[in-house]
Order: C-alpha cells, then sequence, then structure tokens
C-alpha cells in the first residue's frame, strides 16, 4: 500500500475506520441495530438529519419521532437493500427536489414510505421518480393543500395512499391517473367540495375510498363509475343535502358497504325513495342507515330517516292530494260561475227579445 494510504488510514477515527472497511456494518450512534443491523432503530433520539453510516445491508430504517426539518443529499445512499423508511412525527416542511429527492431516488427498492405527522406544504414534481418499487405511501396529518398529476406519476406498484387530513382543496383531475394497483385511498379530513367525474377512471382496483369529513356537496354522474372493485365507500361527516340515485347505480360491485352519515340531509319524499332505492339494491348496502339524522325542513330536524319510515312521501302524497282537490273545486266554482253568469246573460237576452218583439 502507497505511505500516503498508510497515513491516510493511520489519522482516520477508530469508528469510521472500521465502518470503512467492513462496509458500514456497524450501528449508527444512538440507534439499536436488530438482526445483524438489518433493522435500525432511530425511534425519538432527537436527530436532526439522517445518521451517517447506516448499514448497507438495512431494510427497515426507522427515524420517527426526531427533530428533522429537511432530509440531506446523500443521506441515502448506498441503501439498496432498504424496503420501509419510517419519517413521521417530525418536523419537516419541504421535500426540496434538489434534496430530500436526490436522496430518495436512490431507494429504488422501497416498498413503504411514512412521512405522515409532518409539515408538508407541497411534493415536489419529481417526487415519485425512482420510487416505481413503492406499495405504501402515508402522507397523512401535513399541510398539502393541492395534488397535481406530476407528483404522483410514476407510482404503479402503490397500494395504499393514506393523504388524509391535511388541506387538499383541489387535485389535478388526472392525479391519480399513474395509480392503476391502487386498493385503498385515503383522502379524509381535507376541504374537497366535489368528488368529480374522472378523477378515479383508472382505479378499476380500488376496495376502499375514504372521503369522510370533507366539505363534499355535489358526487358528479360518472365519478364512481369507474370503481368496480370498491368494497367501501366512506361519505360521512360532509356536506351533502340530496344525491341522486343514478349515481350509486353506476357502482358495478358485487358488495359495496356505504357510510353516509353526519351529513346535513333534506329530508323530503325524494330523498327517502332514493334510500329506498338504494336498500333494494342487493349490492349495496348503507352501513349507517340507522344514524343518517335530517337536518330540514325544521319540523323534521333531529329525527333518523329511518324512523320517518313512508311518512314523507304519505305526508307529500296528502299535501299534493288537498291541493289537487283544491285546485278541481276551484275549477268547478269557475265552470259552475261561469254557466250561472252564461244562463243569466242568455234570460236577460231573451227577456230583451220578447219586449222588443212586443
Amino acid at each position: 500500500m502507497p505511505a500516503g494510504g498508510c497515513t491516510l488510514l493511520s489519522v482516520m477515527p477508530l469508528p469510521i475506520l472500521l465502518n470503512t472497511v467492513l462496509g458500514f456494518q456497524l450501528c449508527p450512534s444512538h440507534c439499536l441495530c436488530y438482526e445483524s443491523s438489518d433493522l435500525v432503530d432511530c425511534q425519538s433520539r432527537g436527530l436532526v438529519q439522517v445518521p451517517p453510516s447506516v448499514p448497507h445491508g438495512t431494510w427497515l430504517l426507522d427515524l420517527r419521532g426526531n427533530k428533522m426539518t429537511e432530509v440531506r443529499t446523500g443521506s441515502f445512499i448506498g441503501l439498496w437493500s432498504l424496503k420501509v423508511l419510517l419519517m413521521s412525527n417530525n418536523s419537516i416542511q419541504t421535500l426540496q427536489p434538489q434534496s430530500t429527492f436526490q436522496s430518495l431516488s436512490s431507494l429504488q427498492f422501497l416498498e413503504r414510505l411514512d412521512l405522515s405527522f409532518n409539515q408538508l406544504r407541497w411534493l415536489p414534481l419529481a417526487f415519485s421518480q425512482s420510487l416505481s418499487s413503492l406499495q405504501e405511501l402515508r402522507l397523512d396529518h401535513n399541510l398539502l393543500q393541492h395534488l397535481d398529476s406530476a407528483s404522483l406519476s410514476e407510482f404503479e406498484n402503490l397500494r395504499k395512499l393514506d393523504l388524509s387530513y391535511n388541506r387538499i382543496r383541489a387535485m389535478d383531475v388526472r392525479a391519480f391517473s399513474s395509480l392503476v394497483r391502487l386498493s385503498l385511498l385515503n383522502l379524509e379530513g381535507n376541504r374537497l367540495n366535489v368528488l368529480k367525474d374522472g378523477l378515479l377512471s383508472r382505479q378499476q382496483s380500488l376496495e376502499v375510498l375514504l372521503l369522510s369529513h370533507n366539505n363534499i356537496s355535489v358526487i358528479e354522474p360518472e365519478a364512481l363509475a369507474p370503481l368496480r372493485s370498491l368494497t367501501l365507500l366512506g361519505l360521512q361527516g360532509n356536506q351533502m343535502v340530496h344525491i341522486r340515485f343514478k349515481t350509486f347505480m353506476k357502482l358495478q360491485t358485487t358488495t359495496t358497504h356505504l357510510q353516509m352519515s353526519s351529513n346535513p340531509w333534506t329530508c323530503d319524499c325524494e330523498l327517502q325513495r332514493v334510500f329506498s332505492k338504494i336498500q333494494h339494491v342487493r349490492r349495496l348496502h348503507v352501513f349507517d342507515y340507522k344514524d343518517i339524522v335530517c337536518h330540514a325542513p325544521a319540523q323534521q330536524a333531529g329525527s333518523s330517516l329511518a324512523s320517518l319510515d313512508s311518512q314523507l312521501c304519505i305526508a307529500e302524497t296528502a299535501s299534493v292530494l288537498v291541493i289537487t282537490i283544491t285546485v278541481m273545486l276551484a275549477v268547478i266554482g269557475a265552470l259552475v260561475k261561469a254557466e250561472h253568469n252564461r244562463k243569466n246573460k242568455q234570460t236577460v237576452s231573451d227577456a230583451e227579445s220578447e219586449r222588443q218583439e212586443k
């Protein structure tokens, strides 16, 4: 070995020297390693950055509950075996393309990524690049406001996506167009107003769609039509006043459970008929039908729709009948009066004719 090489090795600190010689097999300081360093536990260690010298053979790296605000370039270089990366409960604010993304891009075999309970406001356009093996992505409890199609464009193998409890108001209608294998999509606790046609156009494999606690008041006619495998649709806690039966008839599934309570329903005959029709469709089940409570009109407020049975339609039928009878009586009265006036005029006319003849 050249003299210079010997000098370099002689001045290197022992931990770094051993890591270099052993191929980064030593456990990072402040962390615990299990199963020959395959599992590295750095949870709640007060770390502000990814620790250096994580063993190359690591397949699970737990960084939850630390104080990271960013992930620096090169943090994950060489971790080709990493399959699970947990970074929830930190203070990560942004995923900068020039730093965090370049770090994540080396994780070509990563299958699970947890970034929940951070402070992310947006996702880089190239966020999904080189993460094509990812199967589960948690981004819940962040500050995301918008989803762009490019951010998720290469998640072809993604099966579970959790975006719950963010601040999402709008999504590119093509945001999920690449997620053809998605089986669970959680959008609970956001600020969505409308479920748009085309948003889920390629989600034939989607089994669970959770949309509760948004501001959804409209479900567009074809929004649910592509969902051939849907088993659970959560819509409770939104702003729905009425629904259309045809919207749910578009669901060509074997069995779908619907959750629709805690909406400001206007209970009238039309709404009762819609739910009655849904209840008679064998493949559709309103899981929380007994918990659906009327918000309007005032005389029905607080009553469950189920307790009203067919009263709404009976009352409406009675009202229509009363109105119809009233109108008919008014018409008959008008006809009788008109006939009476005609006869009076005829009598006067006849009397006038007789007088003239005399």
